[in-house]
């Protein structure tokens, strides 16, 4: 288990061999089990790869499945939907072939929702693709350091394949993937672009714990493949 670093020049290099991995990967899958399965972060950073891969990636869109990594318990009329996000920008052009799966329902909370999301987040289980991002505090996916259930989704034993999560640094109550969901895939990226973020990730893996900086816990339990440009 251990970080690879795919380091690029510049953030168009990045996102243009970025969706061809992907478009390579989702394709092997579908040609050795009929469908793939690829789940995504939101925020600016993937807006670019995003539209590249809707516009230009070789992908037979109709057998893969679509879903978020975490989503904010918004509504999608909110700009902090990251639903909103990934069909404005990536479910597109062929890509609008694809079947997203939601992860967001019109339950009142998160908590209320674990069970109907869980049953179809385990349906597609084990994933092909993830792409992760990383906050400033070392959090991926919507699992904090402050947050109260870190703890309980940091577990690579529990049932559930994704936790209800309310961040005390961040607005909005969260559904998220678990880390067990989550290194359980095929192929595990982390998208950050920025010296600063950089910085953030070497001093996790390097310095803290998983508790205090949670990226470190995917690195910990799986081949964590890093797309990094300045």
């Amino acid at each position: 288990m251990a970080l690879v670093e795919n380091l690029y020049n510049d953030k168009d290099s990045l996102n243009t061999q970025f969706a061809a991995k992907i478009a390579e990967q989702l394709n092997a899958a579908i040609a050795k089990n009929g469908k793939a399965t690829f789940a995504v972060s939101g925020g600016s950073t993937p807006k670019p790869l995003f539209q590249i891969l809707s516009q230009n990636a070789d992908v037979d869109w109709a057998n893969v499945t679509v879903m978020l990594v975490d989503e904010r318990w918004v509504d999608d009329s909110s700009e902090a939907s990251n639903q909103t996000l990934v069909k404005q920008n990536l479910l597109q052009n062929e890509a609008s072939k694809a079947n997203y799966l939601s992860i967001k329902t019109t339950a009142d909370s998160a908590e209320s929702a674990i069970a109907e999301i869980d049953k179809k987040v385990k349906a597609q289980l084990p994933l092909d693709v993830v792409i992760l991002g990383m906050g400033g505090d070392g959090h991926t996916a919507s699992l904090f350091p402050c947050s109260k259930e870190l703890e309980e989704g940091l577990r690579l034993d529990k049932v559930e394949s994704v936790i209800a999560t309310q961040p005390t640094t961040a607005p909005h109550q969260r559904m998220s993937l678990t880390l067990a969901s989550i290194v359980s895939a095929s192929n595990v990226y982390l998208h950050i672009t920025s010296d600063a973020k950089k910085m953030v990730l070497d001093e996790a893996l390097a310095k803290h714990t998983a508790l205090e900086k949670p990226i470190k816990a995917v690195a910990d339990n799986t081949d964590l493949l890093l797309m990094w440009a300045p």
